[in-house]
């Protein structure tokens, strides 16, 4: 058994070495002046925080940042909000086409995001959304997945319950806010977080919809340093990145409790 353990504990430490390392080097990097971006020492010989002024100065770096955190919080809020409320109407409510507009819901997860590019740029372009906050914003306010993981959660909260809150006189909304939301807490934090993430680090939609540059997001952005507008700095693009990972640390820190419990809910019904 002593064995095993230090054999499982060689596997994991080595492991978190493979995980880490590219997260130490572009720490390391970004401390790094620009003749030493390419030596391979880890520990930088003439250690200067130059790279984080500039990446201020030279862009528009903390205006992409708040582009970042605007699109990422609207998002969230947003998907909890409307994911819980169809998932709590199709696991409490009994209407004709119930099964079926779930399993349509269901297909949406097997699109992929690439082939649904066309028809968002053409809808955005007729409505005029192209190069707006809305526009970013439009094809993230509702998912399949948040409604999936919420209708498996909501089957879990009992009818009597809600039964017990309508002969108390509440209204449909009012058991929604104040009886269901309440019970399926643990699910919206991992929604939430799930949420945040991935249109915190969303690529490829922002850099197709967007044009002025004062509208773009941190990896769209970032992007502006390895770009033909400018030559390939590789040390400004490690550090930019590492600022830019600062928010999802901390989100996961302080809620790696609810991610853990939210992939294991995605399993469940």
């Amino acid at each position: 058994m002593k064995l095993r353990k230090i054999i499982t504990y060689v596997l994991l430490i080595l492991g978190s070495g493979v995980m880490l390392f590219p997260f130490i080097w572009m720490i390391s990097t970004s401390l790094k002046p620009p003749m030493e971006i390419f030596t391979l020492d880890i520990i930088p010989e003439n250690l200067t925080l130059d790279n984080y002024k500039k990446v201020f100065e030279e862009s528009l770096f903390l205006k992409w940042f708040i582009n970042s955190i605007i699109v990422a919080i609207i998002t969230t809020i947003s998907v909890l909000f409307f994911d819980t409320l169809v998932g709590y109407i199709i696991a409490k409510f009994n209407f004709i086409g119930r099964g079926a507009l779930f399993l349509l819901i269901l297909s949406t997860l097997m699109v992929p995001t690439e082939m649904l590019i066309i028809p968002w740029y053409m809808m955005s372009s007729d409505l005029g959304w192209t190069d707006s906050y809305w526009g970013i914003l439009f094809p993230g306010l509702m998912t399949g997945f948040g409604v999936f993981l919420m209708k498996q959660y909501m089957e879990q909260i009992p009818d009597d319950l809600l039964n017990a809150a309508r002969i108390d006189g509440m209204n449909e909304f009012a058991i929604f806010f104040k009886v269901a939301m309440p019970q399926v807490w643990p699910a919206m934090s991992a929604l939430g977080i799930f949420t945040f993430l991935s249109n915190w680090n969303a690529f490829l939609w922002p850099l197709i919809v967007i044009e002025s540059p004062d509208l773009r997001t941190l990896p769209v952005g970032l992007s502006f340093f390895s770009s033909g507008e400018a030559e390939s700095q590789w040390h400004l693009i490690m550090t930019g990145a590492t600022i830019s990972v600062i928010p999802l640390i901390i989100v996961f820190i302080f809620l790696q409790r609810h991610i853990i419990k939210g992939i294991t809910l995605t399993g469940m019904k």
